[in-house]
């Protein structure tokens, strides 16, 4: 018999059936009217999913052309930018800026930690000419959640100076309501709290924003924010050739969001995330991001000793279950179990039971059963 496989990785994640079928559904051409009704409600499930007013561009891609293209259209030859660099993909901020020719000054963040807004009010004092201040609200390779609305209130406060917010990990999982804290540029991936599979990139601008798209100077083709909102306002299609099924599945992802209200999604993250660090500690493990943790994604240090690559190899080849090491720098000592997607209570049961039965065939002592309880005890109160 062919064994159930678990995917409880920070992306790819779970897909609901209800997705699946409607990416199944037989290929409509992307000009033709049909496609047109479909873009029109993705364009306000979006809108409703980032909680702005503004358009959010739909690109095939990866959430890092998104990511480009947030520094390609806004900024110009020359500009500095301010960089939090807290993991993974803070790096990845500033090398694409540097790509471009735009110079970052990178604030290093230890991994596992939270930046301090007050070093960020440091930097803009010191520099004022930045341009655009860049930063993660999850930090995917650290579990990391950073305090993007106290950024934003600093950030504000400099007219010539955008917050750019890489979202990938966050719209859909906590509350991020783009207008309402004063985000400028916001990304985000299909492969997250979306539940669909990788391939589409999300991008939000204010209207400060757009005033930068005006100035740019740096070369753009494909990731060509104007050409898109254009073609988005005037006829209701994307520039170049969407990726047709993904976003007819997108439609019915959205619409199940809007079903159950954004206050009920965020809870159910929360809920999962809360059970998960519950019962890590239960267990005797210690959180990587114990005082900033994000409910994407639960970054858990190896006990001492122990290769956490090893555990990743465990569950993957003997209980089947897809999570998570640690990158760079954090490899082989933290895993991660994330919780997004397409999960719910009994996922996350059944992972920390095998988490538990891999732990002590690597020799690590625990009194099994100890971290299901745990769990148990915060998702039974909602089940």
């Amino acid at each position: 018999m062919q064994r159930k496989y678990y995917l409880l990785a920070p992306g790819p994640v779970p897909v609901p059936p209800k997705v699946l079928a409607a990416m199944s559904e037989p290929i409509i051409h992307h000009r033709a009217p049909a496609f047109v009704k479909v873009l029109e409600e993705v364009r306000e499930g979006l809108k409703f999913l980032f909680q702005t007013k503004n358009e959010v561009l739909i690109l095939a891609s990866s959430g890092t052309g998104a990511m480009e293209g947030a520094v390609t259209n806004t900024l110009c030859k020359g500009d500095t930018s301010l960089v939090v660099r807290a993991g993974k993909f803070g790096e990845r901020w500033a090398e694409i800026c540097e790509a471009y020719g735009v110079k970052p000054i990178c604030i290093d963040v230890p991994w596992g930690h939270a930046v301090d807004p007050k070093l960020i009010t440091q930097e803009l004092e010191k520099n004022p000419n930045t341009r655009a201040v860049f930063i993660q609200a999850t930090e995917t390779s650290t579990g990391v959640m950073h305090p993007i609305r106290e950024i934003a209130e600093i950030v504000k406060k400099y007219d010539n100076t955008l917050l750019i917010v890489d979202a990938i990990s966050g719209i859909g999982v906590f509350d991020l309501p783009v207008d309402k804290w004063g985000l400028d540029v916001v990304v985000s991936g299909s492969q997250k709290s979306f539940m669909l599979p990788p391939g589409l990139a999300f991008v939000t601008l204010s209207d400060k924003a757009w005033s930068f798209v005006e100035k740019s100077d740096l070369p753009k083709y494909y990731f060509n924010f104007k050409k898109e909102l254009k073609n988005l306002t005037k006829d209701n299609q994307t520039n170049f050739t969407p990726a047709v099924s993904l976003i007819m599945g997108l439609r019915e992802s959205l619409n199940m969001v809007k079903e159950d209200g954004l206050e009920k999604v965020f809870k159910r993250h929360a809920r999962l995330a809360d059970a998960t660090r519950s019962a890590a500690k239960a267990l005797g493990l210690e959180l990587y991001a114990p005082d900033s943790p994000s409910n994407a994604v639960t970054a858990i240090k190896a006990p001492a000793g122990i290769d956490a690559q090893k555990i990743v190899k465990i569950l993957r080849d003997k209980h089947n279950i897809t999570i998570a090491g640690g990158q760079s720098e954090a490899k082989g000592k933290i895993f991660r179990i994330a919780h997004m997607g397409y999960l719910d209570a009994y996922d996350i049961i059944m992972v920390i039971s095998a988490l538990e039965m891999t732990l002590k065939e690597l020799g690590v002592s625990v009194e099994m059963g100890k971290g299901v309880k745990a769990a148990a005890e915060i998702l039974e109160k909602e089940m």
